[in-house]
């Protein structure tokens, strides 16, 4: 039996990964429109132009699949692969630490937060809660 969550967790959950879908949804689009400052931002950071669309897609893609209930978890892991290769991206152009190369990992704090604080399944994933280990009297917050 799955156990229900309180109002103030869901709506908590929503806002965090609400953010996330609006901040893919807005970054996806703009790489179809290509405006000049999307185009000009993906040069120097050492991709072409025909890379934006490509880009693009991948991002709405998981964003979606993130949205939908169903496919949230694998939404998830796809999202951290996309931030992943943002970070990378960023730190092999030095930009600066927390605005720019960190971004992506509060970006992924909150859409895995979210699920976290939703769906039961991810919370037995990551469980943090006191675990006692009885045999060496310690306990700890795992």
């Amino acid at each position: 039996m799955a156990k229900s969550v309180s109002k103030s967790r869901l709506l908590t959950a929503r806002v965090m990964s609400g953010l996330v879908i609006l901040f893919m949804l807005f970054d996806s689009v703009m790489k179809f429109i290509k405006p000049a400052e999307v185009v000009e931002g993906t040069l120097s950071l050492g991709f072409e132009e025909h890379h934006i669309f490509i880009i693009g897609l991948l991002g709405l893609l998981s964003a979606i699949l993130y949205l939908v209930p169903r496919t949230s978890i694998l939404g998830a892991v796809l999202l951290t692969g996309y931030y992943g290769g943002v970070i990378v991206t960023h730190l092999r152009m030095d930009a600066p630490l927390f605005s720019h190369t960190l971004f992506p990992v509060y970006l992924a704090v909150l859409a895995w937060g979210g699920l976290w604080l939703r769906d039961e399944s991810v919370r037995s994933l990551f469980p943090f809660r006191k675990q006692h280990f009885a045999d060496k009297g310690i306990e700890s917050d795992i």
